[in-house]
């Protein structure tokens, strides 16, 4: 029955405070993705950590200002006043699981949730896992045109490329011991598992020194002087893409038959092998990684791998610093990290069930899904330990009232949430779609953890109830007596 004035005065004291911490959440979930050396993903996370820190302002500040200016109609006033007569039947029989021996089924279950989710976990690939570009979908044309490029010739769209570095000569190309390392390479990386073929500046020069002898394919050779050298001359010209002016700095082209993270990983790991080894240094080449799209792909991948666990440790200690400084309880900040960090291993196990690698693409959506995932339980908990620090309520009794005031809203949310950027799903672009996917679960299982899964750690964790107040200063009647 309190005035719009009364009701946005009592939002303001009842969810700045959880909101705020919310929203900080959300925007250390941006934060901690700079971690990736990538500059367009830090570019991402300053935009949107901006973003969110702005609807500090225009959702906890301005909104209630809007809000004491307007009226409900009369028929949802009605229905407001007809919630609160007698129990609302749903929170109330989930309000169970706050009592220890009913908590122990919802440990089981989520143990076995922990356990699966670890195994299939441990499948999750770096990278991408489909062939094609991985912005479209397998059974685009694009990807149907590639897979059969690939299939057909020795050649494909993915290519990686190694630069070898003449060290204090004049001319890389005419010199043998260059050559000798280059050719050698060649052959070593032609029977890597994964690589179609590869061309270099040897490969062009032997197809050159034979043409110029009538074709004969025992001309088709590295010469060890200068002078032999030189007669293939002509394919070491710049305009040809090999090699820059007088070859000092020469690319092996490496044509994978895929760009999946698998695939990457191999090949980088023995072009590093072959490079390691005594027999293939020389003070006067150097070969260095990596060039072309495959190239550019396998260096974001070994990013992304470097900043997952960095990155997923960063946030997690945040948000239970967090928990931890705006609760003034370990047993609180428990209550809300622990179901995030299960329903982020249960999405680490969805990931490679449905065909979705870690890369750029999807390494935000996990820490977006996590600072977003928090707000849930935050709003949930900070209402629990009000009604019990200040009207001494028990805990099946305060989490029944802190569901009946926002358990409402917070399922609402997570539904319109999930179903928002679930449509992704349906577009075109897969990458897109894999973010929509992972989005929606990460928005809509973190709700059912902080609904099943926090009262029943509370339940074990013993959580303390106060002697309660006198008065409950949120009450809209003592507001009312106030104004």
């Amino acid at each position: 029955g309190a005035t719009s004035s009364q009701a946005a005065h009592s939002a303001i004291r009842k969810l700045f405070i959880p909101g705020t911490v919310a929203l900080l959440t959300n925007a250390l979930g941006f934060m901690v993705i700079m971690t990736i050396e990538i500059p367009i993903v830090h570019e991402l996370g300053i935009t949107a950590c901006l973003g969110v820190l702005l609807m500090i302002v225009t959702n906890k500040m301005m909104l209630p200002i809007i809000l004491s200016h307007l009226s409900l109609e009369s028929s949802a006033m009605k229905a407001t006043n007809m919630d609160g007569v007698g129990k609302h039947p749903l929170w109330w029989r989930l309000s169970v699981f706050t009592q220890p021996k009913p908590a122990l089924g919802i440990f089981a279950i989520a143990l076995v949730l922990l356990v699966v989710g670890v195994m299939e976990s441990r499948k999750l690939q770096i990278g991408d896992i489909g062939i094609g570009f991985p912005e479209l979908r397998q059974g685009s044309r694009l990807n149907r045109d590639t897979k059969q490029i690939a299939d057909s010739y020795q050649i494909g769209t993915d290519v990686l490329t190694v630069i070898a570095e003449a060290q204090n000569l004049k001319e890389g190309c005419l010199d043998y011991p260059v050559m000798n390392i280059l050719e050698r390479f060649e052959l070593y990386m032609r029977g890597v598992d994964g690589v179609q073929s590869v061309i270099s500046a040897p490969t062009i020069g032997k197809v050159v020194v034979a043409a110029q002898n009538e074709g004969n394919p025992r001309w088709g050779a590295i010469g060890r002087s200068y002078e032999a050298l030189r007669q293939g001359g002509r394919a070491y010209d710049p305009e040809y893409g090999i090699n820059t002016e007088a070859c000092q700095a020469i690319q092996v082209m490496i044509f994978l038959k895929d760009h999946k993270g698998a695939t990457l990983a191999h090949a980088v790991q023995e072009i590093k092998k072959f490079i390691g080894e005594k027999q293939n240094q020389n003070e006067h080449v150097l070969l260095k990684l990596a060039g072309g799209n495959a190239g550019v792909m396998a260096a974001t991948n070994e990013a992304v791998e470097h900043a997952e666990i960095t990155m997923l440790l960063a946030i997690f200690s945040a948000i239970f610093l967090l928990c931890l400084i705006t609760f003034r309880s370990w047993r609180a900040a428990l209550c809300i990290i622990v179901p995030l960090t299960l329903v982020s291993i249960l999405c680490n196990a969805l990931m490679p069930a449905l065909g979705i690698g870690l890369k750029v693409a999807t390494l935000p959506v996990i820490a977006l899904g996590v600072g977003v995932g928090v707000d849930y339980g935050i709003y949930l908990f900070e209402r629990i330990q009000h009604q019990m620090e200040h009207l001494g309520n028990d805990l099946r009794t305060a989490f029944y009232e802190a569901m009946c005031q926002r358990g409402t809203a917070a399922v609402f949310t997570a539904i319109t949430m999930s179903i928002g950027v679930g449509t992704w799903a349906f577009s075109a672009l897969k990458y897109q779609a894999d973010m929509g996917l992972l989005l929606a679960f990460m928005f809509l299982v973190n709700v059912l953890g902080a609904i099943f899964f926090l009262p029943a750690l509370a339940a074990w964790l013993n959580m303390p109830a106060g002697k309660g107040d006198v008065t409950d200063f949120d009450s809209p009647t003592i507001e009312a007596q106030g104004h």
